[in-house]
């Protein structure tokens, strides 16, 4: 839902300002939530006074805990929680926790703390596996005047009584709507694991279609989940993502899915998947595996295949996502199956993001080195919905 409030003022220039959100979010927000992991922006220019937006090049040094925080000179920005958790007697929820930043002009002519500079969309997801329920919300608001931020100098983003922060090394993740809740602290099990090679994520050929890209790929998340009124003790294992970048998708680039996989043997895989326009797979697909001890390998895009299995038809949007996909990966001697929890875990962001995705908790089984492997993980899929990017996103 739109928050955007404009307390003390006029039903005027409420209406006025509100206005001004809605162009600026349709015309300048690009995300599906990668909506984990990526999104597509139409190319920038300079603003009004000659700056202009910074983009993802090769050699960018990351530095820890500097780099959780915000990145400004940078369009676009969020940071991904997603996880897998269970209650003492074995209930199962999974839970989705997203900030996003996307600059609508580098420096703002006007001074005053009601000019828009960022505009920062938020999503907040529950599934109740046991009940085959899913609840998702989203949030809009503007930075500038508190009701929203992502500071650039310690690690902090908010909107409203959303928020994460840190304790030392540990993620602090709140979050309430209606009748559902979430408080849950993350501790990081591996290191921070940047994606693709010389520090930047490379999405398409052109110079510039990238992101600053990197994982916590295994946190230990323990605190409480509540629904319908109901507290539930829980723990489990979460994920991390944070990329930041200006430009990212071409026009010919549709959509993607995105898989975090945790196995129980203490390997994580992150793999991203490019579709383009007439049906092929784009070369920059990537992924990073993860082993036991935090080292990471990157992944090109002919090191691993996905093959989709079982499709879900949404009613609400009418999109058929394959929910269900056969993964190889034959130089780790890996191969496994991954399953949604439940089938419906599609989010209608239009009042935020603009855009239709799904995005859930999922089951993995398969086989490593010849050794039985199970886990779970996250799958985001985008571009199925008609909704999902339009060309203002490219």
């Amino acid at each position: 839902m739109n928050r955007i409030r404009l307390a003390h003022f006029s039903i005027t220039a409420a209406f006025c300002a509100l206005l001004l959100a809605r162009a600026a979010a349709s015309w300048n927000f690009a995300t599906a939530s990668r909506v984990s992991s990526m999104a597509a922006l139409q190319d920038t220019g300079p603003s009004q006074n000659g700056d202009q937006w910074l983009s993802a090049e090769p050699g960018y040094q990351f530095l820890f805990p500097r780099d959780h925080a915000a990145h400004e000179p940078y369009k676009l920005e969020w940071w991904y929680y997603t996880g897998n958790l269970t209650t003492a007697g074995g209930r199962e929820f999974g839970f989705q926790l997203t900030f996003f930043r996307t600059g609508v002009v580098y420096r703002p002519a006007n001074p005053s703390r009601w000019s828009i500079r960022d505009l920062y969309p938020a999503h907040f997801a529950i599934t109740d596996v046991e009940r085959n329920q899913f609840r998702y919300f989203e949030r809009m608001n503007r930075g500038g005047i508190g009701w929203a931020g992502a500071n650039p100098g310690r690690y902090r983003v908010w909107n409203e009584d959303w928020e994460v922060t840190l304790d030392g090394k540990v993620h602090v993740l709140s979050a309430t709507a209606d009748d559902s809740a979430i408080s849950l602290r993350l501790s990081p099990e591996k290191p921070e694991v940047v994606h693709d090679q010389n520090g930047v994520s490379q999405k398409a050929a052109l110079n510039g279609y990238a992101s600053h890209y990197y994982s916590l790929s295994r946190l230990n998340a323990t605190g409480t989940i509540e629904i319908d009124g109901q507290t539930y003790e829980v723990s489990g294992l979460a994920w991390m993502d944070h990329e930041f970048g200006s430009r990212f998708l071409e026009p010919d680039q549709t959509g993607w899915d995105w898989f975090s996989i945790q196995l129980d043997d203490g390997t994580d895989l992150m793999l991203l998947q490019i579709r383009r326009s007439d049906g092929s797979i784009d070369t920059h697909s990537t992924g990073t595996m993860v082993s036991s001890d935090g080292k990471s390998t990157h992944l090109s895009f002919s090191q691993f295949s996905l093959s989709p299995r079982d499709r879900w038809q949404s009613p609400g949007s009418g999109a058929t996502y394959p929910v269900a996909w056969h993964v190889e990966v034959p130089d780790a001697q890996l191969t496994f199956d991954v399953r949604p929890a439940i089938p419906d875990q599609e989010l209608k962001t239009t009042q935020s993001t603009g855009i239709v995705y799904w995005e859930g908790s999922t089951r993995v089984t398969g086989v490593s080195a010849a050794r039985h492997v199970h886990g779970a993980g996250y799958l985001e899929m985008t571009g199925y919905a008609r909704q999902d990017l339009p060309d203002a996103l490219h």
